[in-house]
């Protein structure tokens, strides 16, 4: 890593004269709080204003250290960059980047371009194992890489989402220089590399701040992981901007995507986090933010945010493809197609409507406004695939393989920004389950137990059934999750070809012509089927006529008289969905793709 500039006011700061500044934010600390070297008597840290305290010592990059809290208790820095070991052990500083970057000019993507392909770092074998998959991912098609978060977190099996040292890539994975590779090699195939980060919560395991920053929490807002963090303390907005920006620039990661901001309780934070990272990154590179955000709030999308995940489309599109209608399913259960056209032609469907779900309360905010590039739009992601208690992909779940199909050509060339799971691409059929490595056995119990309560309203895991939800903790849950083994893909190649096809198309034909692309409309044209259209930047119009439903429905005859007449099949997810479509007829299980060119 570079000698970190002036913006960083946290962590173990490599001088220009060679030493070391130990910067920690510590308003509650106790009165005997010290810097902990091996080899050297404590040393004492003096008080800065803000809460700070620092010292600037003679060490070398190596240097293991941790800060005595009293009572015998040592912890990491919270600002680890690196650890020698694990989220209870020394953490590291790291000096100046000895990396030999081969790409050095890379500037990124357009996000008009963006293919997502989301991946869990360590079922891929590490950074390293990762690498290797790369050039296959290129090739496909795929754009971006987004890795599961990667903050180091208790133990070598993790989601990610229980990180405690938000700068340490977990070692489990591999060390900083395998994690530059990765992304180098990616830069080097044309592939963005994106770092899912959160920044609503830390994990239970290894979190010392309550110790000697009890104002990092607030005592007055709670999350489902315990007590909100308190974003009105400036050096808490500044802990967290700046590790954006470490990802940014010491790996050069080409964006984050920000987990659950809907549990962070100051919005206006996030404003001020995209301005302070555009502010600080030359304007020349394609820096990507996207939001994941339950509140559906359309003004972080013009306020430095690229993008949202929709999690409105993907709800109803699950339930066009299952069948399911129970838990949050239920809220798009009714009029689904009605639903699917609103996702595509406006983004969300709930944009300020009261949610039957949620007892009645109102979620969202008008989005029609928006470009369809702010809405990232899957069929599947690590939590609706790994929140389910079997962690089941579509593939096993879809009512057949030719409406799944149907509803892949949908995702892979409309207008908004594809995101892939994982094992997508090969159709695997490995489930993805929750899985941890809790060292302590209290809290794998507590940990095994929550989840069990979890789906006990399910009959098929209440009472005696319960054991069925696999337990977390196992390492079998973790064996079981890899969707890159043989044996999980017996159709991989049928399903390679499918996706390369389209991504093919997707890039060459539509990619170039999103920026300023316009829904011209979107509506339900049966009680499965949806006819869309879109105006390309260059004027061409885009159309997709769905049908996710298990029989053939004929279209309104105004529409079924126009349908095809000035367009050129672009896909068609079955043969004969558009010779039919001619006849003014959607087939059933069917997506058609059209495009007319401007005069």
């Amino acid at each position: 890593m570079t000698v970190l500039p002036e913006p960083y006011t946290h962590g173990a700061l490599p001088l220009p004269d060679g030493r070391t500044r130990f910067r920690l934010w510590a308003p509650s600390a106790p009165p005997d709080l010290a810097l902990v070297i091996p080899g050297r008597d404590p040393i004492p840290l003096h008080p800065e204003a803000d809460g700070f305290v620092q010292v600037d010592v003679d060490c070398t990059a190596g240097t293991r250290y941790q800060y005595r809290l009293g009572a015998g208790l040592l912890a990491p820095d919270p600002a680890s960059r690196l650890q020698d070991g694990d989220v209870h052990d020394a953490s590291v500083v790291v000096g100046a980047d000895s990396y030999p970057w081969r790409h050095p000019s890379w500037m990124g993507r357009p996000w008009r371009e963006a293919v997502i392909y989301e991946a869990h770092a360590g079922l891929a074998g590490g950074f390293a194992g990762l690498t290797q998959k790369l050039p296959e991912l290129a090739d496909m098609g795929f754009t971006v890489i987004e890795l599961m978060p990667i903050a180091d977190f208790p133990g070598p099996r993790n989601w990610g989402y229980d990180g405690v040292l938000p700068y340490a890539p977990d070692t489990a994975y591999g060390t900083p220089d395998d994690l530059k590779n990765l992304i180098d090699t990616a830069h080097g195939l044309g592939l963005c590399v994106m770092l899912d980060v959160v920044y609503n919560h830390f994990g239970p395991d290894g979190n010392y701040l309550s110790q000697y920053a009890a104002p990092f929490f607030r005592d007055d807002v709670a999350t489902p992981w315990g007590s909100a963090i308190d974003f009105r303390q400036p050096p808490v907005r500044r802990y967290f901007e700046e590790n954006a920006l470490y990802w940014l620039t010491e790996y050069r990661f080409d964006g984050l995507r920000l987990d659950a901001v809907h549990a962070i309780p100051d919005p206006e934070w996030l404003v001020e986090l995209a301005q302070f990272v555009r502010g600080q990154i030359p304007a020349q590179r394609h820096i990507h933010l996207v939001l994941e955000n339950d509140d559906n709030r359309a003004s972080l999308l013009t306020d430095g945010y690229d993008a949202q995940w929709n999690d409105d489309a993907h709800h109803v599109l699950h339930h066009l493809l299952t069948g399911e209608s129970r838990g949050y399913y239920a809220d798009y259960a009714d009029r689904p197609a009605q639903a699917l056209a609103r996702c595509l032609g406006e983004g969300w469907v709930y944009q300020g409507q009261p949610s039957p779900y949620r007892q009645g309360a109102a979620r969202g905010e008008p989005s029609a406004h928006l470009s369809p590039t702010s809405f990232v739009l899957f069929l599947q992601n690590h939590d609706q695939t790994g929140n389910r208690a079997r962690g089941e992909r579509l593939t096993l779940l879809a009512e057949t393989t030719e409406r799944l199909r149907a509803g892949v050509v949908l995702q892979l060339l409309a207008p908004q920004i594809p995101l892939v799971f994982m094992g997508e691409e090969a159709g695997s059929r490995a489930p993805f389950l929750y899985f941890t490595s809790h060292t302590d056995p209290a809290l794998a119990t507590a940990v095994r137990e929550g989840r069990q309560r979890e789906f006990a309203a399910f009959p098929e895991f209440s009472g005696a059934n319960s054991e069925a939800v696999p337990d977390p903790n196992a390492e079998t849950t973790w064996d079981q999750s890899n969707p890159w083994t043989p044996e999980a893909s017996p159709d991989a190649q049928q399903w390679r070809d499918l996706y390369r096809a389209l991504l093919d198309m997707r890039q060459r034909v539509i990619a170039p012509r999103l920026d300023g692309a316009k829904t011209v409309f979107a509506r339900a044209v049966g009680e499965h089927s949806v006819h869309a259209r879109w105006r390309l930047a260059d004027g061409a119009l885009l159309s997709a006529y769905v049908n996710l439903g298990p029989v053939p429905e004929a279209l309104p005859r105004q529409q079924a008289s126009a349908a095809p007449l000035f367009s050129a099949l672009l896909f068609e997810s079955r043969a004969g969905a558009f010779d039919a479509l001619c006849q003014g007829n959607l087939c059933s299980e069917s997506t058609v793709w059209l495009l007319e060119e401007p005069a």
